[in-house]
């Protein structure tokens, strides 16, 4: 700003140095009592001739510079609101198109939407028809179980059975009247029709025996065939075994030779282990006597010493060197005797023996690995049963204590029980007078309240024997109509009814004895007063009512009621 204030911006002398006084900027207060530069200078005491005035193209260009960032993020901000509201206004165009995807999809939601309101509309009106035809279907179920729950009754049994004799003796008379017809139409024609009949008979017989003939030889021929089967079926069975046989010799000699190549082997083995063993024995003697030697040597003169040790050292270069000869030689001999033998079994030993020999080294492998299994598991189940007993007795101990601890507190207890209950026996007996009194007073309250629950209950009981009469009599009622309609259409279409108008009759039970009308109308069954103990007849004669009207006149206190 100092440098921009040093030139001149506009007139004549535009982009010239300011002219400089020497003595500096002259003071303000000064200025303001020179007339020459009044009116130069701001109220803020700024000079007006240190200020840069800009022209209104430099002055757009700062603003633009300043405020670029702002503008810029305003564009930016009016393009995507511009770009939001075509993308919207797109949208609200696009939706209700039906040929672009999102407009087929929405057509198809709206679509299925539609649908499946329409079928929960039809599935409820469905659950409503179902409901309404399950209704009807329990009530006709009801209906159904109580119809046949009334069929079940022993009276409408018994009412049925005489519709089914009713029935039955219909139907005897149909057949009576058709075996009659019969009898009538076929007179005269029972000759053809037995020699029609007889003829059929023997064409049958004749029949039966071709096919019994020839059954015969089929079973005679599938035999045959079958015996010729076991005969191949035998014969495959013994060449199987000859073979068996002959696979097993063989075997058995392929591992007795190996046996016995084993066995030489191991004795080629056992003589080198001899002879490398007499070898060490020769050895360490020599050694011994060497060393005896030594002994004896070490206690002459030094002379002699030297001399021995010289010829100790040669010894013992000699004798190294023999038993390196003596190794040699028998490590070449082993050498050999083991190519040998490896050429004699190369040569002696084929695919056969080398499966023996992988087999039987398998189940060798096999057996020592099971053996070692066995052993492992059976040293574990041992230190099992040993931890486990001490476990077991360290636990017995520690009950034992337990045990013995908890008889101890249990006694404590049982004393101190003792003490406390004979204390509360001697209040208890304190209190059992006043408990006697309240409890008889207890006891008359029971005795009232039970007499009226006596009471009420033979009236409910009497309530209960009078609605059992009603139901009673309803029933019979609805019986004797059903029964009226069945006799009637019986008798209509012609039926016997006499056994319909027998189990029909009034009183309930079966019997047949008079009908109690005080008991709701049931026909008890009478028993004689013998070891027969059969029922008493029906029927009674006019001399029994004669009986009785002679006994029942007067007073019949004295015999009790009875008629003799």
């Amino acid at each position: 700003m100092s440098m921009s204030a040093d030139l001149v911006l506009h007139g004549r002398r535009s982009g010239q140095q300011r002219a400089k006084s020497a003595d500096g900027p002259p003071d303000l207060n000064m200025q303001d009592s020179n007339p020459l530069t009044s009116g130069m200078a701001l109220s803020d005491g700024t000079d007006l001739r240190q200020v840069t005035v800009l022209s209104q193209k430099d002055w757009n260009r700062i603003q633009d510079q300043l405020s670029r960032k702002s503008r810029e993020e305003q564009r930016l901000q009016a393009q995507r609101q511009e770009k939001m509201a075509l993308h919207n206004r797109s949208k609200e165009i696009v939706k209700n198109w039906s040929n672009t995807i999102a407009g087929q999809r929405l057509k198809k939601l709206e679509a299925r939407k539609i649908r499946e309101e329409k079928e929960e509309e039809e599935k409820v009106q469905i659950d409503i028809e179902e409901a309404k035809f399950q209704a009807e279907k329990r009530k006709t179920a009801i209906q159904k179980a109580k119809t046949q729950q009334y069929y079940q009754t022993d009276r409408v049994k018994g009412f049925h059975g005489a519709l089914l004799l009713t029935e039955v003796l219909k139907e005897r008379e149909a057949q009576i009247e058709l075996k009659k017809a019969k009898e009538r139409a076929s007179a005269g024609k029972d000759k053809d029709l037995l020699a029609r009949y007889q003829r059929e008979l023997e064409m049958g017989i004749l029949e039966d025996q071709a096919k019994a003939i020839s059954a015969i030889e089929e079973k005679r021929q599938t035999k045959e065939f079958q015996i010729v089967q076991i005969q191949e079926h035998l014969r495959q069975t013994e060449l199987e075994k000859v073979t068996d046989v002959r696979e097993g010799e063989e075997i058995k000699r392929n591992v007795e030779r190996y046996e016995s190549e084993k066995k030489r082997i191991e004795d080629i083995k056992r003589q080198e282990r001899e002879a490398l063993m007499k070898a060490h024995l020769q050895t360490v003697k020599d050694r011994d006597l060497i060393r005896a030697v030594e002994q004896q040597k070490e206690e002459e003169e030094d002379d002699e010493i030297r001399i021995f040790a010289a010829a100790k050292k040669k010894m013992s270069k000699l004798r190294k060197e023999r038993e390196r000869e003596l190794f040699q030689k028998k490590q070449d001999h082993t050498n050999k005797m083991i190519e040998l033998l490896h050429q004699q079994l190369r040569q002696k030993v084929d695919d056969e023996d080398d499966r023996i020999t992988r087999a039987v080294a398998q189940r060798e492998a096999k057996e020592l690995f099971e053996d070692e299994e066995k052993e492992e598991k059976v040293k574990k189940e041992l230190i099992g049963i040993a931890e486990h007993r001490s476990t077991q007795m360290k636990r017995a101990q520690e009950r034992a204590r337990e045990l013995k601890k908890a008889e101890m507190e249990n006694l404590a207890l049982r004393l101190e029980a003792d003490q406390i209950f004979k204390a509360q026996q001697e209040e208890k007996m304190a209190g059992t007078k006043a408990e006697a009194k309240a409890l008889q007073g207890f006891h008359d309250n029971q005795i009232g309240e039970r007499k009226e629950n006596t009471r009420k209950e033979v009236k409910e009981q009497l309530d209960h024997d009078r609605r059992n009469l009603e139901l009673l009599g309803l029933e019979e009622q609805q019986f004797q109509e059903y029964a009226d309609k069945v006799i009637t259409h019986c008798k209509r279409n012609g039926r016997n009814v006499y056994p319909l108008v027998k189990a029909a009759r009034q009183g309930h039970g079966g019997g047949l004895g008079p009908v109690f009308e005080g008991k709701g109308g049931i026909r008890p069954s009478y028993l004689v007063q013998d070891n027969s103990g059969v029922e008493l007849p029906t029927y009674q004669k006019d001399s029994t009512e004669d009986v009785k009207s002679g006994q029942n006149s007067g007073d019949s206190r004295k015999r009790l009621g009875f008629v003799w």
